[in-house]
């Protein structure tokens, strides 16, 4: 063989080497998207300096894309939680669709604040709202810098992000358009006998808060004063078993929910679901522009954050996140915002004479006037003078009549008293359970005690992820090709593949030369 030849076949071992990995390296710039820190841009100066931001942008982001904010457990994380939304189906349903995540965190902080007055006012402008205005800031961050969609935000959280799933919903309607949750309290609750040093309420925890559903409706009609318009829909899940956060919290948010959006106490139709084996009760109620507003799941002897915690497969299709193209516009606020009468016309979620006054729940009409004058929210605003008289006095065919639900007496708290169970720094298996902040298997793996909780599962339940790198190196690859060190393997191996062949030839070649 002449040396011209030989000297071709390590170029073209070279080519063909160099062709491979730069195909596998094209191949690893376009894998999944991966959980990203924020560190600046989206702050407004207001926000307590213990929260920080991550996000996740799919490699394909839809038009004018919506916003599904994913908001942590008692010490948990925003890598925590993306476990469990991984593990759920929701991440590769973003992957998918194209809608994009904002991930709140927490640093140093055992729970969210849902209790004090500053998380739980409205607040507009530069005015600091606590925790949950720095949650809104974030979802401008992402409107302003992406193109996302004002009219398409929503929340979605297990336990202590369940709880401000619930608060973000009843202090920012105009910010939110739905959400889901996971153990969560009636926004609101976490007020009593609230702990600073820990975050933690006993007596809410505990299920030992119990109010009206009047009460509870004009609890969050307070935290935005003066509010007429647009009311977001909910699906709230719990276990019946749930030892960390008493199931008695989801009886009492139906109570809250169904004032606040003008629904019978009874739901439209009751239900049994199975879901990998478990049975849930599913109680869901239609509101008179023909769309489900309030989805509840209790699931029977399920453990804290349901045995279908953090789903995609019930979760996404009720925040209609589950199929392109988006609407420019929630179906939810398309359908019953519109009109005299809607569930968001003149005069707020209450009739003439505020939530308890002539007309009972609500105005002229009735309840379940489609839009008609005074629908099923009348004139009057959310704050009329309470009437005498009792539960089922003339009014209307509204579910109470003169004298609404509460008569006189105003609002009053439920059984309790201010310690309840656990007192006032812990529930019920306390705030860091056998286990400590995270369990056998990553900060989202399955394992007794979890981040808050004694119960089954933990407060983390099980999801894939845990708190370890998003995006490992695959199976059976030596190097991860994604990033840097990957490619100067490459380069390396290119340049051993060269010597190596080049060198091998001109050795076979030396005896006869």
């Amino acid at each position: 063989m002449s040396l011209r030849k030989l000297a071709s076949r390590p170029a073209m071992y070279f080519v063909a080497t160099t062709a491979l990995c730069a195909s596998l390296l094209a191949g690893a710039s376009a894998s999944a998207a991966s959980l990203t820190a924020v560190a600046s841009g989206w702050q407004q100066g207001t926000e307590p300096s213990y929260i920080s931001m991550y996000e996740y942008i799919p490699n394909t982001v839809a038009t004018n894309p919506p916003i599904l904010v994913v908001v942590h457990y008692c010490g948990g994380s925003a890598s925590g939680i993306y476990g469990e939304a991984q593990g759920g189906g929701i991440i590769s349903k973003a992957d998918s669709e194209g809608f994009i995540m904002v991930f709140p965190q927490l640093n140093g902080r055992n729970c969210w604040d849902v209790a004090t007055t500053a998380s739980l006012t409205h607040a507009t402008g530069t005015t600091s709202g606590g925790d949950t205005k720095a949650i809104v800031d974030m979802v401008k961050y992402e409107i302003t810098k992406r193109g996302a969609n004002a009219n398409r935000v929503y929340s979605i959280g297990s336990s202590s992000g369940a709880m401000m799933t619930e608060a973000l919903l009843a202090v920012y309607p105009d910010v939110f358009k739905g959400g889901s949750e996971f153990a969560g309290v009636p926004a609101g609750c976490w007020s009593s006998s609230y702990a600073e040093s820990n975050q933690w309420s006993g007596p809410c925890a505990g299920g030992q808060v119990t109010m009206t559903a009047q009460a509870w409706g004009d609890l969050v009609r307070k935290m935005y004063a003066g509010y007429t318009g647009f009311r977001p829909r909910i699906q709230l899940w719990h276990g019946s078993a749930d030892t960390t956060i008493s199931p008695t919290n989801q009886t009492e948010a139906i109570k809250e929910w169904t004032n606040v959006l003008g629904l019978a106490t009874n739901p439209t139709t009751t239900s049994t679901v199975t879901i990998s084996s478990h049975s849930y009760t599913r109680q869901q109620w239609t509101a008179s522009c023909g769309v489900t507003v309030l989805d509840a799941w209790t699931e029977t002897n399920g453990p804290h954050g349901t045995d279908a915690n953090m789903n995609a497969q019930y979760s996404l299709p009720f925040m209609n996140l589950d199929t392109t193209p988006f609407a420019a516009t929630d179906p939810q606020a398309a359908a019953c915002s519109s009109g005299t009468g809607g569930s968001s016309g003149t005069g707020g979620s209450t009739g003439t004479g505020g939530s308890t006054g002539t007309g009972g729940s609500t105005g002229t009409g009735g309840m379940a006037g489609a839009k008609g004058t005074g629908g099923s929210t009348g004139t009057g605003g959310a704050a009329g003078a309470r009437g005498t008289g009792g539960t089922t006095g003339t009014g209307g065919t509204g579910t109470t009549g003169t004298g609404g639900a509460t008569g006189t007496g105003g609002t009053t708290t439920g059984t309790g008293g201010t310690t309840g169970t656990g007192g006032s720094t812990s529930g019920t298996g306390g705030i860091n359970g056998t286990g400590g902040t995270s369990s056998t298997g990553g900060s989202t793996g399955t394992g007794t005690g979890g981040s808050d909780t004694t119960g089954s599962g933990g407060d983390t339940g099980t999801g894939t992820g845990g708190s370890s790198p998003v995006n490992p190196a695959p199976a059976g690859c030596a190097c991860d090709v994604a990033n840097t060190s990957g490619t100067l393997n490459v380069l390396a191996l290119l340049a051993g593949v060269f010597v190596v062949m080049f060198g091998r030839r001109r050795t076979k070649r030396s005896p006869n030369a």
